[in-house]
């Protein structure tokens, strides 16, 4: 509507104006006309002057701004202005024309058509008038994309039958494909669904630079008008068994707002539990956490899945599936207590059962004495604290308590900070009278690990008493879910004991998170009791409470509650959750269509995490039906360590791939990852028509967006163009009907204002 508005006005679409030049074209002198214009000018002003003492100052000036417009349109059509463009030579340029072939074109958004309907009628049927236009003006290259990007035979029908959109891929193989003939423009005709998870910045650039326009025509409706989507889904990639897995799951509506759907999660094949949500607004993100039990070990194959509703345009966003790799091992955690205290006893206690988690406790009983609890032979441990790397970083955890700063080397403190943050091993301190700041951290390698910031200055005589109580992110967290009946857990946070803290820490680093704050009992400060936050590849834990153990001896809790035994076992297990091992293998995504190739990546460190180069790195995969293959992993040479392979697929199913890497005669390890192969519906979740992202193309370029509805203006605006063989129009402007109405609206305005003043 605006642009035919401003076509009306300005007799010319906003593309001629886009890539024109103004300039002049008047048979006559310039200077003469300018003269003449500035005596008529002049004339009118004196005689507005010979009438000033009937005119009031604001009718004065008033009249001589519109004498002056009256004048000034005059001259403007008397030097005959033009608009000088570059037009494309008929025949002597190419144009490419760029169509989706997707799935996402069979969505059937324009009142019952697909989308791929319009493709097909507008720029693939041989009687299309817009190719008719465009064959009379330019050589055409039609070429197909989504996957894969190839030439396309305009007798020939488009499929739509491609599972993914990767645009960055079809603007580099048109530019390479027509690099040397006269391009004058890209039409790229798509809805804009790009989830190959690539950046477009270079082909953009490359095409900006050659001054070749994108055109852009956007298929589709901006938003789906009856849809539910299931998002996205976020879930640890790994679990211990029997943990409580928490998984976050996003669904956006159309349509539906304030409706009740439920949502389904299945684990293989077998619903696990099923949740009644009401959706938020339109376009709006419903939040959901789903707690599951991980019970089996092995890959667990989670599927999240809302039921088509009434009328709804797309079935096949509504489900998303995650795989979940449960794992059945002992991880190996370090607790060093610096004083005896009832912490120790009661957290061997609460894990004891647990046959996932192994804590090793070396608590000193006095000076250079030590009590070893756990510990797996005779010479673990046995000279106190780790002092190499090798040693601490076959833990998966260390544990801090109420042990001073002083006690380590400077070396053993920069080993904890590099088994966090290099390791990716997890850190738990815990308060007391000699932990933070009291411990005399403040400034050390460790102060930089934590979340919670320290005061430069201890308070040795510091206590309170606090009532514990989760904030808004930790209800949600799987460590801080209390009171379910299933792990014997029956009291709720607010039916807990106080506890007492001997660290004021109140604040916490930008990045941390914080799930358990106390108040003090005078109802006073709130104090940090639980925050965490990532460093490096691992993660650090600050739990500044020493007697956490009331939660289990306190008179008010019943003998056979099991709060404490279930906090500090989804505290432990959530400490060592993601610690990577020596060999750690990775894809950039574990889901992949049959055909593709699996990118695989191992990064291959030694016995104190440092990367290994020169190593036999071995990938040994498992087809759907068994058969085995080897592929050899080579050194990226740009990262110490880091290797990687591509992996061809053919079968749909799941892929085994366990790696295996030596060095020389040792072996260093093995790592086992599964990546399903199988067609993904991928091209049907963020389906709607993306209107912003076409037009950040075209304008980046050069181009203009169009939509079905204008895509008249495409076969005009397309023959302006800076690119191929060009040749210069003029195109008048003194014709427009904005200057005659201007005119007009001047010369009537100044008449009715004289008139009103008894002066025409």
């Amino acid at each position: 509507m605006l642009e035919s508005v401003f076509t009306f006005l300005f007799k010319y679409r906003p593309a001629i104006y886009q890539h024109g030049q103004l300039g002049f074209d008047a048979p006559w002198p310039v200077a003469a006309t300018l003269i003449a214009g500035a005596l008529l000018l002049g004339a009118a002003l004196l005689a507005y002057g010979g009438a000033r003492p009937h005119l009031g100052q604001r009718d004065f000036v008033v009249l001589t701004v519109l004498r002056t417009a009256i004048v000034g349109l005059l001259v403007f059509a008397l030097l005959r202005p033009v608009l000088v463009v570059s037009t494309v030579v008929p025949q002597e340029n190419v144009l490419a024309i760029v169509l989706d072939d997707s799935r996402s074109m069979q969505l059937a958004d324009r009142d019952g058509e697909t989308r791929g309907a319009f493709v097909t009628e507008t720029f693939a049927a041989s009687d299309s008038p817009v190719l008719q236009e465009l064959g009379e003006r330019f050589k055409l290259r039609f070429f197909r994309f989504g996957t894969s990007v190839a030439r396309h035979d305009p007798g020939l029908p488009l499929t739509f039958g491609q599972s993914r959109t990767d645009l960055k891929e079809a603007l580099h193989f048109v530019r390479r494909e027509l690099a040397g003939v006269p391009l004058a423009g890209v039409v790229l005709v798509t809805d804009g669904a790009d989830n190959a998870t690539n950046d477009l910045t270079d082909p953009l650039l490359q095409f900006k630079a050659d001054q070749v326009p994108i055109y852009t025509v956007g298929v589709g409706r901006d938003a789906l008008t009856r849809d539910i989507e299931v998002s996205r889904v976020e879930a640890p990639e790994r679990v211990l068994l029997g943990s409580s897995v928490m998984v976050d799951v996003m669904l956006v509506q159309s349509g539906f707002r304030g409706d009740r759907v439920t949502l389904n999660v299945e684990d293989n094949g077998r619903i696990v539990t099923s949740q009644d949500i009401r959706l938020a607004g339109d376009r709006e993100a419903t939040m959901v956490r789903v707690q599951l039990l991980a019970t089996e070990p092995g890959p667990r194959l989670f599927r999240f899945h809302v039921p088509q509703a009434s009328g709804e345009l797309v079935a096949e966003n509504n489900v998303r599936e995650v795989m979940v790799t449960v794992d059945d091992r002992r991880e190996k955690i370090l607790y060093f207590e610096g004083e005896p205290r009832f912490e120790v006893k009661f957290i061997r206690r609460a894990i004891a059962d647990d046959n996932n988690l192994r804590v090793v406790t070396l608590q000193r009983t006095a000076e250079n004495k030590f009590l070893r609890l756990g510990v797996e032979d005779a010479d673990e441990l046995a000279g106190g604290f780790p002092r190499t790397r090798e040693e601490l970083f076959t833990y998966r955890g260390i544990m801090l308590g109420s042990v001073e700063a002083s006690f380590f080397a400077h070396d053993q403190l920069k080993m904890i900070e590099e088994f966090v943050g290099q390791r990716g091993g997890g850190l738990l301190v815990l308060g007391g009278r000699l932990a933070f700041a009291e411990g005399g951290y403040h400034g050390t390698q460790l102060a930089n690990v934590l979340p919670v910031i320290m005061e430069p200055s201890a308070d040795p005589e510091f206590f309170r008493t606090v009532e514990v109580q989760p904030t808004p992110t930790g209800r949600g967290h799987p460590v801080t879910r209390i009171g379910n009946a299933d792990s014997g857990s029956t009291l709720s946070w607010a039916g807990l004991p106080a506890l007492s803290i001997l660290n004021p820490l109140a604040r916490t680093k930008p990045g941390a998170s914080t799930l358990l704050t106390g108040r003090a009992d005078d109802g006073g400060d709130v104090y940090t009791v639980l925050a965490f936050q990532r460093y490096g590849k691992g993660t650090s834990i600050a739990f500044p409470v020493q007697d956490s153990w009331l939660w289990q001896m306190h008179a008010d809790v019943p003998l056979e509650d099991l709060t404490h035994e279930t906090f500090w076992r989804q505290m432990l297990r959530w400490l060592v959750s993601n610690v990577p091992d020596q060999i750690h293998v990775s894809t950039p995504a574990e889901d992949v269509e049959p055909g593709e190739t699996i990118s695989m990546t191992a990064e291959v460190r030694d016995s104190s995490y440092l990367g290994i180069n020169g190593a036999e790195v071995e990938a040994t995969v498992t087809d759907p039906l068994g058969n085995e293959t080897t592929h050899a992993l080579e050194w990226t040479v740009e990262e110490d360590g880091v290797y990687r392979a591509e992996l061809a697929t053919s079968l749909a199913g799941r892929y085994d791939v366990r790696v295996t890497a030596r060095h020389g005669d040792r072996e260093l390890g093995s790592a086992l990852r599964q990546v399903r192969v199988e067609q993904h519906p991928t091209e049907y979740f963020g389906a709607h028509m993306r209107a912003p992202f076409l037009k950040n193309i075209a304008a980046e370029t050069g181009g203009r967006f169009y939509r079905e509805a204008s895509i008249e203006g495409l076969t005009e605006d397309v023959r302006y163009t800076e690119s191929g063989a060009t040749r210069h129009e003029s195109h008048d402007l003194w014709d427009m009907p904005i200057v005659f109405l201007v005119l007009l609206g001047s010369i009537a305005a100044e008449w009715g204002l004289r008139r009103f003043r008894g002066l025409a």
